[in-house]
């Protein structure tokens, strides 16, 4: 099983591909916690994702900073690697409009 560094590291990676900005979000530097993990520019959208590996569970606080970043007119969610591939083609397709 993936690790969920791992699979941030490959996100990341995915990302930088495609031209994205993102930076890693560290609550212990910003101090806001629950915030996503990830939080990235993308052709104009602006994304917050919580990374967790395959049998992680999200805060009930990341899950309502998700909620706000939606509400905002955002996009976030919590990705698992099971999920990555529907991920790629969202970033894909926002790359492009």
């Amino acid at each position: 099983m993936m690790s969920e560094k791992a699979f941030e590291n490959k996100i990341k990676k995915f990302l930088k591909e495609k031209g994205c900005y993102f930076l890693k979000y560290n609550p212990e530097y910003f101090g806001i916690k629950g915030t996503p993990d990830l939080l990235i520019c993308c052709n104009g959208y602006f994304l917050g994702i919580e990374v967790k590996r395959e049998t992680g569970k999200p805060s009930k606080l990341q899950l309502k900073k998700i909620e706000e970043i939606k509400n905002a007119g955002g996009i976030a969610m919590v990705l698992y690697p099971s999920g990555f591939e529907k991920f790629k083609k969202l970033i894909e397709e926002l790359c492009n409009e």
